[in-house]
């Protein structure tokens, strides 16, 4: 695992969003935007399990994520790594997200199935 410098947690941090990477089956890339935050070094993100990037991170654990100010989206960073997958029955890190985010209460879909990804960095680049 890779530290992450003070800047990459920063722009964690904020309320910046991540589009994250992961593999299909066939080996093409699939990329969507999520919600991100940090535990200590780790890139936390909430997602249910009929969604396809739960799909390919349970058949393939690397990923790559991508984050950006809105303010200057001249500077990046991107961190590569390998996602484990936890349960969250309760929602509780995509309840946390809602309010960094929108400073709302999260209103899931009856009978979503929620999971948190936890991506541990082996490559950080800060560019821009």
């Amino acid at each position: 695992m890779t530290s992450l410098p003070e800047r990459a947690r920063e722009l964690i941090d904020g309320p910046n969003f991540a589009t994250v990477t992961t593999i299909q089956p066939d080996g093409a890339p699939q990329a969507s935007v999520v919600w991100i935050k940090r535990d200590g070094d780790n890139l936390l993100f909430s997602t249910v399990k009929h969604r396809r990037k739960y799909k390919n991170l349970a058949a393939d654990p690397r990923t790559s994520l991508v984050v950006y100010e809105a303010a200057n989206p001249y500077e990046y960073l991107e961190i590569r790594g390998t996602a484990t997958i936890s349960d969250d029955p309760d929602g509780e890190l995509i309840e946390e997200l809602s309010q960094k985010y929108t400073g709302e209460p999260f209103q899931d879909a009856p009978g979503n199935q929620r999971v948190i990804i936890s991506v541990s960095p082996a490559h950080v680049v800060i560019g821009g």
